[in-house]
């Protein structure tokens, strides 16, 4: 029932957040999701699925991780903005076609943890 219920808010979010967005999740939606899916992969002990489906969630944080600690401790930026999607954004990529090109790297990590379940 709790897995259906956030397919359904995901999609019914994805729809009115389609280019250009109309209506934005903010903190308390994507925490709420964020602690739901991390739940449902401990119970149902898919850890490491969860790290592999959301590799590009895994990259965005690890980007603001590495640029404030690289900023913190040698007075550099690694990127020229963070999260990694905004470094992309000044260097010129159109939106659409970051929003796209991630869209295709999730569905190619969603493979990617399908076919792990074979060999577990």
């Amino acid at each position: 029932m709790l897995c259906g219920a956030m397919v359904g808010a995901g999609l019914g979010f994805l729809w009115y957040n389609s280019y250009p967005a109309e209506v934005f999740m903010g903190d308390v939606g994507s925490l709420s999701l964020g602690g739901g899916l991390g739940t449902l992969a401990v119970i149902t002990k898919q850890e490491i699925l969860l790290v592999i489906v959301g590799g590009v969630f895994v990259t965005e944080a690890l980007s603001v991780i590495f640029q404030v600690g690289s900023y913190k401790y040698r007075g550099k930026r690694i990127f020229r903005m963070a999260p990694i999607h905004h470094h992309f954004e000044l260097k010129g990529v159109a939106e659409p076609k970051i929003i796209v090109r991630f869209w295709i790297i999730t569905f190619i990590l969603a493979l990617v943890a399908i076919s792990t379940l074979k060999m577990r």
